[in-house]
């Protein structure tokens, strides 16, 4: 399935391409907004992800002729946050709108979620995700689709940094990260603050009982940073 993403800013398309490759998706990436529009018209495309401060043509008038021309969903990702701009996207017949600064998992499980309804209301293929498939270790089990942990079957209190930060060693086991490495690549800031990682990594260890003088899933590389050890269920 392909996604239209329509961004100026290199840093962020490149985070949201990085998210929705990973799931199988191909992405067309456009930076400006005539770009867009003419790909649009060109391609054949299942969602398209839009901003509203384009060059050339806002997002605005890029939403009201891809209306014009189809039904497909359209979310809008936008650093304006006022009320207006919002019921306006929506008026145009936009089907979702994120304000920035955004979590890319809260982005994903959008896409998703509008890649889901409109195979129902328009009878096109199910979309196949590559990356949906519960995580299960021992008492853990890591709920993709839900973006929940939990122990037993009982959902755990989770803040979203958190869930990043352990899906993301769970996803890459064995492999040891240094804590710049994951400040940067869960936070997505240029400045490194290694002690948000500390305090985070300490939190995910309570709420999972794991020990850290024997873990069972977060080992402490020292010196280094972290890994994870756990041995997922087959």
């Amino acid at each position: 399935m392909s996604v239209l993403l329509i961004e100026d800013d290199s840093a962020i398309a490149g985070i949201i391409q990085e998210y929705l490759r990973r799931e199988g998706l191909s992405v067309i990436w456009c930076d400006d907004g005539l770009k867009g529009y003419h790909t649009f018209l060109d391609e054949c495309v299942q969602l398209v992800i839009v901003d509203l401060m384009l060059p050339y043509m806002d997002g605005f008038t890029l939403c009201s002729r891809f209306r014009a021309h189809s039904n497909v969903p359209i979310i809008v990702v936008s650093a304006k946050q006022g009320d207006f701009d919002k019921l306006h996207s929506f008026d145009l017949g936009v089907d979702d709108y994120v304000t920035k600064p955004f979590s890319p998992l809260e982005l994903l499980a959008r896409v998703k979620a509008q890649l889901r309804r409109h195979h129902h209301s328009s009878n096109t293929s199910m979309p196949n995700f590559k990356n949906e498939a519960p995580l299960s270790f021992a008492d853990i089990t890591i709920d993709r689709r839900g973006c929940r942990v939990l122990v037993n079957g009982q959902p755990l209190s989770f803040t979203l940094k958190e869930y990043e930060l352990f899906l993301y060693l769970a996803e890459n086991p064995g492999k040891t990260f240094t804590k710049e490495a994951l400040y940067q690549h869960i936070w997505h800031e240029d400045s490194v603050d290694i002690r948000t990682v500390t305090v985070h990594i300490k939190n995910i260890r309570h709420k999972v009982s794991d020990g850290k003088r024997r873990p069972k899933y977060i080992e402490t590389v020292w010196g280094v940073g972290y890994k994870f050890i756990g041995h997922e269920k087959k």
